[in-house]
């Protein structure tokens, strides 16, 4: 399939949704101007595309029981990552995963139920993983969401 770029209407039909998962096409087609035919087909595209990659929901960490969070930032070998990546998706903990450039390689978001559980998450999960070979911590005080 052809990659074809994103138009305006692509656009405020990803922002309807990103906004609320749980729209019905009818609603987006309605908050968009368009057709319901039209939005359940540029839905469908976008899906099939990998635009649109997966529905869910965005939950309050605190509400849900996970008090500490910390961005947590691996230095790794040079070849590791591949492995590596299929690792740390294992570990519940860890919420987002990103391949950086810069002072360090990986970069984490962690959330732990309390401090004793991050602990246990970076000290005993993170820094004996083969292929990490350094580690730094740095805690969230507050989270915003922007979207």
């Amino acid at each position: 399939m052809v990659d074809q770029p994103l138009d305006e209407v692509d656009r405020r039909i990803l922002s309807e949704l990103t906004q609320d998962g749980r729209l019905s096409v009818t609603a987006v087609a309605e908050n968009v101007h368009i057709s319901r035919a039209h939005a359940y087909s540029r839905i469908a595209r976008l899906t099939e595309s990998g635009v649109l990659t997966k529905f869910t929901a965005l939950i309050d960490p605190i509400k849900a029981g996970l008090r500490s969070s910390a961005y947590v930032t691996l230095k790794v070998q040079q070849h590791a990552w591949r492995e590596l990546r299929e690792r740390l998706r294992d570990v519940p903990e860890i919420h987002h995963i990103a391949l950086v450039g810069g002072d360090f390689d990986v970069i984490l978001l962690v959330r732990a139920e309390d401090n004793v559980g991050l602990r246990r998450v970076i000290f005993d999960q993170l820094q004996s993983m083969p292929g990490v070979m350094d580690t730094q911590t740095f805690l969230v005080f507050e989270d915003i969401d922007t979207r």
